[in-house]
C-alpha cells in the first residue's frame, strides 16, 4: 500500500523525470552550483545529499551505485574531491539562494550550491 510517498512529478513520466534529476545532479557536481527552479532544487537537494553521504564511505558497492546515476567523470570528482571535503559534516551539504521570478513564466528561481 502506497501511503504518503509524494515527490514532485514535474508533469513528466517516470523515465524522463529520473533523467532530469540525473542530468541536474551531474551538472551540479561538475560546476558546484546551478540555477534552476525552486521545485527542481528541492528535489535535487535530497538526491544530491544522499549521494554525497554514500560517497563518504568509499566501497566498491557505493562506487557502483553512484556510477549508475553519474557519469564517470562526475563520479570520480564526487569520490575524490567533494566527499572528503565533508568527511566531518553530518549533513546539509547544499544551500539554496532564492532569486526573483523568471521573467518568461514567473517560476521561482533558485541557485543551489555546495556549502564550503
Amino acid at each position: 500500500m502506497r501511503k504518503r510517498i509524494r515527490k514532485r512529478k514535474f508533469s513528466l513520466k517516470k523515465g524522463p523525470r529520473k533523467q532530469l534529476l540525473r542530468s541536474l545532479a551531474n551538472n551540479f557536481f561538475l560546476h558546484g552550483k546551478i540555477k534552476t527552479t525552486e521545485a527542481k532544487a528541492k528535489e535535487l537537494r535530497s538526491k544530491v545529499e544522499k549521494m554525497i553521504t554514500r560517497a563518504k564511505n568509499v566501497t566498491v558497492s557505493n562506487r557502483r551505485l553512484l556510477s549508475q546515476e553519474l557519469t564517470p567523470q562526475t563520479s570520480k570528482k564526487v569520490f575524490e574531491e567533494i566527499a572528503p571535503k565533508y568527511k566531518d559534516r553530518k549533513g546539509g551539504y547544499t544551500r539554496s539562494i532564492k532569486l526573483g521570478p523568471r521573467s518568461s513564466d514567473g517560476a521561482k528561481m533558485v541557485i543551489i550550491e555546495l556549502v564550503k
